[in-house]
């Protein structure tokens, strides 16, 4: 069996500084840990194209795009106090989206699907950059997905922060659910357990420190409570590998092998539906390597 990773050498153009924890080298590790011999068997490989116009606007509005299209003309600027665009950004930022819509078509077409996305993009809420995201990425890909036939999405995300963004998108629309667990309190402070949307929303907070199993074990229970009765056309992972432990940005105990364990299980839950994941954060670079690949390793079982 094999995969679909899709890539794009624009998304390493965005450089939000010396220091910025969302460097150009995340992609480098991410796509040197995907082409090691040892997954050359696994991996059909696909350059993406950057993302349409039409496919932002279904999440993005236009007075939106175009504000952030003028910074990065101009030479970029600072949009918060963590989220910096150059003058390359934007271009990095349609290559990134344009690699989820390109991972929806394939695992449409082949059962699964990686998409090598950066910058990453659960943050970025409809008018708003932040987080270091300037598209959501992953919502892009939901609304590309039902324009495709697949009128039901399920999104997990197992980033270590809260997609504050992706669930402002999605909150009053019963036709995609979504799964967040993540470390509370923590950035960006949103996605307490309470915050239910109408119905679809399924948040699992958690205190960092606490062992691995128990991380593991809430989330699979999570995906379980989504998906009583109702059954997905497909499920988006952002999958954010700042979860695993010893990443900087985060304190939760994860380990590689537990991503796997929960990307084979999210594949049978929901068998015969496609399951795609889309790149969020991981910070340091081995962890996120290695992350990336127990997770696409299991999408080509």
């Amino acid at each position: 069996m094999t995969t679909a990773v899709v890539w794009h050498p624009a998304c390493r153009l965005h450089n939000p500084g010396p220091g910025h924890p969302e460097r150009p080298e995340r992609i480098d590790a991410v796509l040197a840990a995907l082409r090691a011999p040892d997954m050359s068997a696994l991996i059909e490989w696909s350059e993406g194209r950057p993302a349409a116009r039409e496919q932002l606007e279904r999440v993005h509005p236009a007075s939106y795009l175009d504000r952030l299209e003028r910074l990065a003309r101009s030479g970029g600027g600072a949009l918060d106090a963590d989220t910096v665009m150059i003058d390359r950004s934007w271009d990095a930022a349609l290559a990134s989206a344009g690699a989820a819509v390109r991972a929806v078509e394939l695992g449409i077409e082949r059962g699964t699907a990686f998409g090598a996305t950066r910058p990453p993009g659960h943050h970025a809420l409809a008018a708003h950059a932040m987080g270091f995201c300037f598209f959501n990425n992953v919502v892009v890909a939901a609304r590309h997905a039902q324009q495709l036939g697949k009128a039901r999405v399920l999104i997990v995300d197992w980033d270590v922060h809260h997609g504050n963004g992706t669930q402002a998108l999605v909150e009053r629309d019963p036709t995609i659910r979504y799964v967040s667990m993540h470390q509370y309190p923590w950035y960006p402070g949103t996605g307490a357990a309470d915050e239910r949307g109408v119905g679809n929303v399924f948040n699992v907070p958690r205190p960092p420190g606490l062992p691995r199993e128990r991380y593991v074990q809430d989330l699979l229970d999570a995906v379980d409570a989504a998906l009583e009765g109702w059954r997905p056309d497909l499920l988006l992972v952002s999958a954010g590998f700042d979860s695993l432990a010893g990443d900087p940005l985060g304190g939760f105990m994860l380990e590689p092998e537990d991503m796997a364990g929960w990307t084979a299980a999210f594949r049978e839950c929901v068998a015969p539906a496609p399951v795609v994941g889309v790149l969020e954060g991981g910070y340091r670079l081995d962890l996120l390597g290695a992350g990336v690949r127990a997770h696409v390793r299991a999408l080509a079982a």
